[in-house]
């Protein structure tokens, strides 16, 4: 397995980690460091990557810039009643070309998929997450992707590929293994009414950061169902973070972002996350801290996982049948989580994209909709997309 993209944590970080108490986070990690070089991956569930790479920010001017104070921050905190071992791999430096960037990120990426480890990328720009999102090429064959952001990033895709036209990418280059797409906490005023039509035309999901406000759980069906979850810190308001990282007086505030960091470590289907646009500044104690308590709450989150989504046993769950405008609509509710999911049905006449009955996390309020003769709209918009 080729490690050789990766330089290790700096000096300076591991010296202030010798300093915190033998009780901290930094004392329970494997390290990857000058010395010992990239640490033992046996039974490590986590590995944590930076990737030092920006070039393609729309606003780029040559800034460099590096993880040493989130790692900090992060070394410093208590960890919880953990059982998952945690690593940091250390950084992936800019490469010749943003290209360059992109395969070492998607080779690490797709070697520790295949190890069963859920890397968990700390970047420069969005755009990596298409990176990520290539590494699954050869690992399932569809891919849900959750965007914590104000922007859908669609972008004009037959222009150079930037942090704000990624998922136009996504969308279009082959092989085409994208299903759902999903933004959670978008601002209308951010986005071109022609990016908001195209969103509801393919069926993907759109979260308005009002709803998301009112009711964080809402997002956490649309989490359940991810593979790769990607979040923007240009998408928390400007009150929560350092000084170069403001970006708008409104988004989602330090407890909504690490609840959704929280329901993503929870899912059962989450391998991978990455945590992107970080922008360090003079005063940069904040931003450090919230992006190290969102690493916290995700890794607290993977050590709660539940397998409650296996159906096979008739135990395990309960069944409820209802029907709306004829249409027939199947939940199910874990015994063990109180989870919800609905059936998406099999089209024998069509291309089906998933060949089988598909369950798709819901939530209780679906079910008392449906009940209502309401057709909850995530099991719509999948239903239409599995039919085109």
């Amino acid at each position: 397995m080729d490690f050789n993209f990766l330089s290790p944590v700096s000096d300076l970080v591991l010296a202030h980690n010798a300093l915190l108490s033998s009780q901290a986070l930094g004392s329970k990690l494997r390290i990857h460091s000058k010395n010992q070089g990239i640490p033992d991956l046996d039974a490590v569930g986590i590995a944590i990557i930076g990737v030092l790479e920006n070039r393609n920010d729309v606003n780029y001017i040559g800034e460099e810039f590096n993880l040493n104070e989130i790692r900090k921050s992060f070394y410093g905190l208590f960890p919880g009643s953990w059982s998952s071992v945690v690593a940091d791999l250390g950084d992936i430096e800019k490469g010749e070309r943003v290209e360059d960037t992109y395969f070492a990120l998607k080779s690490i990426v797709s070697a520790l998929l295949k190890l069963n480890i859920i890397p968990v990328i700390i970047g420069g720009t969005q755009d990596l997450t298409y990176a990520t999102y290539r590494a699954y090429d050869d690992v399932i064959p569809m891919v849900n992707i959750v965007n914590v952001d104000c922007k859908f990033d669609m972008g004009d895709s037959s222009k150079p590929m930037k942090n704000n036209s990624f998922v136009g990418k996504i969308i279009l280059d082959e092989p085409y293994n994208l299903f759902n797409y999903a933004t959670i906490g978008y601002q209308t005023y951010f986005n071109s009414q022609e990016e908001i039509d195209l969103m509801d035309q393919l069926y993907f999901e759109s979260y308005r950061l009002g709803e998301v406000s009112n009711d964080i759980s809402l997002v956490e069906p649309a989490v359940r169902d991810a593979n790769i979850v990607s979040i923007d810190l240009n998408s928390v308001k400007g009150s929560e973070v350092s000084l170069n990282q403001k970006f708008s007086p409104n988004g989602l505030d330090g407890k909504e972002i690490c609840a959704i960091a929280r329901y993503a470590g929870i899912s059962n289907k989450v391998t991978s996350l990455g945590i992107y646009e970080y922008k360090p500044s003079k005063d940069d104690e904040m931003t450090a801290m919230l992006v190290s308590q969102m690493l916290w709450y995700f890794i607290e989150g993977v050590n709660l996982r539940v397998r409650d989504d296996d159906f096979a046993d008739e135990n395990s769950y309960q069944k409820f049948i209802t029907l709306v405008d004829s249409q027939e609509l199947i939940f199910y509710k874990s015994n063990k989580t109180g989870r919800w999911w609905i059936e998406i049905p099999f089209l024998a006449d069509v291309n089906n994209k998933l060949k089988r009955h598909t369950l798709l996390s819901c939530t209780h309020q679906d079910y008392i909709d449906a009940c209502s003769n309401i057709i909850p709209e995530r099991w719509y918009k999948a239903f239409r997309k599995n039919s085109v």
